[in-house]
């Protein structure tokens, strides 16, 4: 299947180009978003470098690369041209993927670099990244980069690792130092190095844990020294938070940070939905995983007690915590707005009675990725999905992008089959969706989109 991927990567550059085009056919003037994105842009681009529209949340990197992109390759910032800066980041994914991959993997990556795998070539056809990859959005530049800073920091080249949201540059040498502390080996002759605790994830019990915790301190000093470049970036990101008055860069009035829990369950079950082929395709197949996920539900009376605490305060966070922002409850032209209509609020229950969905899949992707990771590496992500996920007020498909590619790169062992399964899985939702957006605009609401 490998000797294929020049074939699959070829096609794929291919069929988003054409896509580019009807995109730019049919969307002629700027959507949703991009009439804050485009303007602003436009001014950087003559440079204009200090007007800054007050609704944009973003930070100005798109605007940057695509000043850069126009003096290198002589573009115009119009609206055909600014599109294709985010398709020329959708269509580098398949490459950054693949070293992702290979990381994981503990693989060498491909001798060629512009020589994808074909599973790289699946997960960037991710419904949520390949749509936003024909408008200018800042989603799939910064999937881009989040993932090349990864790369970055497992390669050792830690100073070209810290240049994307802080949240993923910390995750990025954390994840990177797991690694190193799980494969280093002392020197013949020489003095036993000092071991963090963290057993394989699968074998691993909450007692591990306090374990991991309490031998934290005797490997510091061994990854202290990497930890420089990302200090900076850490301290960079405090200086802003100061001098901004908070974490939100624009449009404050309607983008005030939450405490909401619920989105962690939400993001499961978003994950679960789109990463199915990649949760069923395990070495024990379907019936193990549920076999698996049943033990560690109720296997044990431990294991019923745990379930039975974890859907009580599950439950008490839905009923606290539970958001109905008034963008979700208001703008009919996102999927989102029919989700949470005709499921979460078809009746008062509803959200309660998913409790048991949320947790067996907590469970699945837990097992899926643990097969070839240790406790702590299996922890990492959820402790980062944290920071990024519990303060958005919104429930927003875009802020599951990143830690659903991160997620889904951990699972090994996908056999070949599977990554045809879910290639169509996304290629059925991809032309759905775009046809849709295109040719389903409806007078007086606008064309609908994720």
């Amino acid at each position: 299947m490998s000797s294929l991927a020049p074939t699959y990567y070829l096609a794929f550059c291919l069929v988003s180009v054409f896509v580019l085009k009807t995109v730019n056919e049919v969307v002629t003037e700027p959507y949703m978003d991009e009439p804050l994105h485009v303007p602003q842009a436009q001014a950087y681009c003559r440079g204009d470098f200090y007007s800054w529209d007050p609704k944009i949340t973003t930070p100005p990197g798109l605007y940057i690369f695509s000043v850069i992109l126009k003096h290198i390759f002589a573009l115009k910032c119009n609206l055909a041209m600014l599109r294709l800066i985010p398709l020329l980041t959708l269509v580098a994914l398949p490459l950054a993927i693949t070293r992702l991959l290979c990381f994981h993997k503990r693989e060498q990556p491909p001798s060629s670099f512009t020589t994808p795998s074909p599973e790289a070539v699946v997960l960037a056809s991710f419904p949520i990244a390949w749509f936003f990859g024909f408008l200018y959005y800042t989603e799939v530049p910064s999937l881009l980069f989040v993932i090349l800073t990864i790369t970055a920091a497992t390669q050792g080249k830690h100073w070209r690792a810290a240049f994307t949201n802080v949240v993923w540059v910390l995750y990025a040498y954390a994840a990177s130092q797991l690694m190193h502390l799980r494969f280093r080996r002392a020197a013949p002759g020489a003095a036993p190095l000092p071991k963090l605790h963290d057993p394989p994830a699968l074998a691993a019990g909450p007692e591990d844990i306090f374990k991991s915790i309490a031998s934290a301190p005797h490997v510091v000093l061994d990854i202290l020294q990497n930890f420089v470049p990302y200090s900076l970036v850490l301290a960079a990101f405090a200086v802003f938070v100061i001098w901004n008055g908070g974490i939100v860069l624009g449009d404050k009035s309607n983008h005030v940070p939450a405490f909401h829990i619920p989105q962690l369950y939400y993001f499961v079950g978003f994950a679960s939905l789109f990463g199915w082929p990649a949760l069923i395709s395990g070495q024990e197949g379907i019936r193990g995983l549920l076999w698996n996920i049943w033990g560690r539900m109720f296997g044990s009376r431990r294991n019923v007690l745990f379930t039975l605490l974890a859907s009580i305060a599950m439950a008490i966070t839905i009923h606290k915590f539970t958001i109905h922002h008034p963008f979700l409850l208001a703008d009919n032209r996102h999927y989102t707005f029919y989700v949470w209509r005709r499921v979460f609020l078809l009746h008062p229950v509803v959200p309660y009675l998913l409790i048991p969905g949320y947790i067996a899949c907590a469970w699945a992707w837990y097992i899926r990725i643990g097969v070839d990771q240790t406790l702590l590496q299996n922890l990492l992500l959820p402790i980062f999905v944290l920071p990024t996920l519990l303060p958005t007020p919104l429930l927003e498909p875009r802020y599951f992008l990143i830690p659903y590619i991160l997620l889904r790169a951990q699972v090994v062992d996908v056999p070949g089959w599977a990554v045809v399964v879910e290639g169509v899985w996304y290629a059925v939702i991809n032309a759905a969706t775009m046809w849709v957006f295109l040719y389903k605009e409806r007078p007086g609401v606008g064309r609908f989109m994720w």
